[in-house]
This record gives C-alpha cells, sequence and structure tokens, in this order.
C-alpha cells in the first residue's frame, strides 16, 4: 500500500508550510507517504477552465499506476474521522494504494472527478489548497491513531 497526496502549489506561509509538514511527518508512522507537489498553472493569458484543466492533466499523469483516486472537492462526499479511518483501513487491509488529488486555486475537472473512486469533502466550505493539504494530512494522522485505538482521536 502506498498514499500519495497530489496536490497544485506549495505553501507560502511559512508557519502554514511548517505545520503542513508535522501533520505529514506524523502521517507516515501509519501510512507509506509520498506527496506531490505540482507548479500552478499560470492564470496569465488563460482562462479559469484553461487552468484547470492544465493542471487536472498535470495531476492525472501523476497519480501512480493502479492507486485508487480520491478527489478532495467541497461537493464531495462528507465523513466522519471514523468513517475516514475505516476507508484508509479497507484500503491497507486490501493492499490498495490511494491517491488524493488537491486542485488549485480553480479546483479540478469534471473528468477528474469522474475518473476518481471517491469525491471527498474536507469542509462544507471552500478551502485554500494549502489548507486543504493541512487538513487531509492531519486526518490521515487521526485515522492512524483511531485504527490503533491510541488516544489522540477524542
Amino acid at each position: 500500500m502506498q498514499v500519495v497526496i497530489a496536490a497544485v502549489g506549495k505553501p507560502r506561509d511559512r508557519h502554514l508550510a511548517a505545520a503542513i509538514e508535522e501533520y505529514e511527518r506524523r502521517a507516515r508512522r501509519y501510512w507509506p507517504l509520498d506527496v506531490i507537489e505540482l507548479r500552478e498553472a499560470t492564470a496569465r493569458g488563460v482562462t479559469p477552465e484553461q487552468a484547470r484543466e492544465r493542471e487536472s492533466t498535470r495531476l492525472a499523469e501523476r497519480i501512480p499506476e493502479g492507486a485508487d483516486l480520491v478527489v478532495c472537492d467541497e461537493a464531495g462526499q462528507r465523513v466522519s474521522s471514523r468513517e475516514f479511518a475505516v476507508l484508509m483501513g479497507d484500503f491497507r487491509t486490501r493492499a490498495r494504494s490511494v491517491a488524493f488529488a488537491i486542485g488549485g486555486a480553480f479546483g479540478l475537472t469534471s473528468s477528474l472527478r469522474d475518473r476518481a473512486s471517491r469525491v471527498l469533502q474536507l469542509a462544507p466550505w471552500t478551502l485554500p489548497h494549502e489548507m486543504a493539504r493541512l487538513v487531509l494530512a492531519e486526518q490521515l494522522y487521526r485515522a492512524g491513531t483511531i485504527l490503533r485505538g491510541e488516544p489522540y482521536h477524542k
């Protein structure tokens, strides 16, 4: 099993970057985690749809062969932390790799969402990609602690 976070853009704020790094480090205690950061598409001279298409295409190219794709999107399915832990446990039990895709400022294309085995909502509101990545990393860490019965999740 491999867990991949494929995200458009790098954290710009050093404090937020440090928080993301910390939760990704913690999550690696429980999951073999790889992070793929893709440069944001330039918005100069292109429409938001063109930028979204470019970013989604580049994300799709970086998803490991055979991995289940999970798209993080505000219109996705809402799951609790415990339900997310069960989902991650199922991936582990089935020895299935999973790749989480986080879009940039323009989101992701419907074709990438359609290709996904799941579309998950990280929050009921729109999050900047840096915040989405932090929330996902924290939830991966939390899922690991839930599955091991550790006291982090109250």
